[in-house]
């Protein structure tokens, strides 16, 4: 069994930043890749970005490119997300997720899930 717990929402004014946290425990040596995920109110789980927990490569959607960084401390065992210039549209409940296997984009690809942590961008 695995499990996630995520930090570090909150609400913050547009253009500004924060920086997620998710705490992974359980079988973290079966672990390959940790991603993140958003749900906005009536709106469907997407992607956001993807970490592989022992490359260190890294995938992004191209909505948040150039303003989200992904990285992970495999000391730790930690996934966090840093997010910069941070706009209106990315407000929404924001999941940690794990999967063995190779690197996915979609949500039903993975098995293990945070509780999420609510992030609310202000105009």
């Amino acid at each position: 069994q695995v499990q996630l717990v995520e930090s570090g929402g909150g609400l913050v004014q547009a253009g500004g930043s924060l920086r997620l946290s998710c705490a992974a425990s359980g079988r973290i040596f079966s672990f390959y890749v940790m991603g993140w995920f958003r749900q906005a109110p009536g709106s469907e789980r997407e992607f956001v970005a993807a970490i592989t927990w022992l490359g260190g490569s890294t995938y992004y959607a191209d909505s948040v490119k150039g303003r989200f960084t992904i990285s992970r401390d495999n000391a730790k065992n930690t996934v966090d997300q840093q997010m910069n210039s941070l706009e209106p549209e990315d407000t929404g409940v924001y999941y940690c997720a794990a999967r063995e296997g190779s690197t996915r984009s979609d949500a039903k690809a993975y098995p293990y899930w945070g509780q999420g942590t609510q992030v609310t961008v202000s105009s």
